[in-house]
């Protein structure tokens, strides 16, 4: 075993790594939910929410560039905040929710495809999590270019969808949209919120990388902000075919866009959210895994997952550990559950990062890539109001 992780990654495959992550099968759900919520006025709340993301995913991508390791956040917060303890409380918060999230979104996406193929649910949910996890041991060039094949599958079937929305006659509601529902619109944004994490996924990937310290920020930039046009775009074609009502009851709206534009099954699509979802368990499994690595770097009760392997330079350990758990819990577990969970741990992340940089600021202003030092601040308070709105029962 060695304890070196080859760096084969470039600009490209780790902004479609994140574009990958960040959509996800999110899009092909969220729209129904946000819609319910502030109707026509869904693609505001999405662009919304992209602006609240950005701060804390500028303060990731300086961190990444003054801290470049697999372990990102555990990092972050043991430089910024120098509490050891924290540190590793915030990296195995990190593997606990891209965990959850794998079997939250492994159990979804297997629900889509028996739902086009009538196979079994557990015997397929189980053979999809094991040829995921053979695949992120194999190597991560390879992962990373299967990945970018499935995000390309992903934006394929948004591009369909785009086509379709065109086609459809408006919605009696949108020459006339009414009034913005100001008192919805905050819950609609921490909705749509929702549909950006990933983005700190990218960070864990650092010790994989060509030139991290350039190329981490510049591909955390770019894919939060292909993604939130992609979400504006999409849920405005959306809004514009679908009546409201129909699109917050359905679990499939974008099939309602197809069916309303140009009619016809749109069993395809549910084949296309499908490989969207397993898009999103590569990705948390081969990040999950990274994180273990830098984490058994510095805390002797992990150091077993401080090893790569010899040929395939992967965590191997790790990877088997975490895709085992996502396959197990996966089977186990409800999706409301396993998401309502990944948010709340990764919102306690997000506040610990900030700070991390708010410290890391003061003490050391240089850095290869800087943000203004408001830009952690606002990214301290969003993430803390939209934990609020979790706790108190509002997200």
């Amino acid at each position: 075993m060695t304890e070196t992780l080859k760096r084969r990654i470039g600009l490209p495959l780790l902004t479609a790594y994140g574009i990958g992550v960040i959509v996800g099968a999110g899009i092909y759900v969220l729209v129904g939910a946000v819609a319910g919520v502030v109707g026509v006025w869904t693609p505001l709340a999405f662009l919304l929410a992209g602006l609240v993301a950005a701060p804390s995913a500028l303060s990731y991508a300086e961190l990444s560039a003054r801290i470049p390791e697999a372990a990102g956040e555990a990092a972050y917060v043991e430089q910024g905040l120098g509490l050891h303890g924290l540190a590793v409380f915030a990296g195995l918060a990190i593997v606990v929710a891209g965990t959850v999230s794998a079997a939250a979104v492994l159990r979804g996406g297997t629900g889509y495809l028996v739902a086009a193929t009538g196979l079994p649910f557990a015997p397929l949910l189980v053979a999809l999590g094991a040829g995921l996890v053979l695949v992120a041991v194999v190597g991560v060039l390879e992962s990373m270019a299967f990945a970018a094949v499935l995000t390309a599958v992903e934006l394929i079937g948004l591009g369909l969808v785009l086509y379709a929305g065109v086609q459809a006659e408006p919605v009696a509601d949108w020459p006339a949209p009414g009034p913005l529902p100001l008192a919805g619109m905050g819950l609609a944004t921490v909705l749509a919120f929702y549909a950006f994490i990933g983005f700190e996924d990218m960070v864990n990937m650092a010790e994989e990388v060509a030139d991290p310290a350039r190329t981490v920020p510049r591909a955390i930039m770019l894919a939060l902000a292909v993604t939130t046009l992609i979400y504006v775009v999409v849920s405005l074609v959306t809004v514009r075919a679908v009546p409201v009502a129909d699109l917050a009851a359905s679990d499939r709206p974008l099939a309602l866009v197809w069916e309303k534009g140009v009619g016809g099954s749109a069993v395809f699509l549910s084949v296309i959210a499908g490989l969207a979802a397993l898009n999103g368990v590569l990705a948390q499994v081969v990040m999950a895994a990274r994180v273990l690595f830098g984490l058994g770097r510095g805390e002797p009760r992990l150091a077993a997952f401080h090893h790569a392997h010899p040929r395939f330079g992967t965590p191997v350990l790790g990877t088997l550990m975490v895709g085992g758990v996502v396959v197990a819990t996966a089977l186990a577990l409800p999706v409301a559950a396993l998401a309502g969970a990944t948010s709340v741990v990764l919102l306690m992340v997000f506040a610990l990062v900030n700070l991390s940089l708010i410290a890391l600021k003061r003490r050391a202003p240089d850095a290869p890539f800087r943000v203004p030092v408001w830009v952690p601040w606002a990214g301290l308070v969003t993430a803390l109001a939209a934990l609020a709105l979790s706790f108190g029962g509002i997200a």
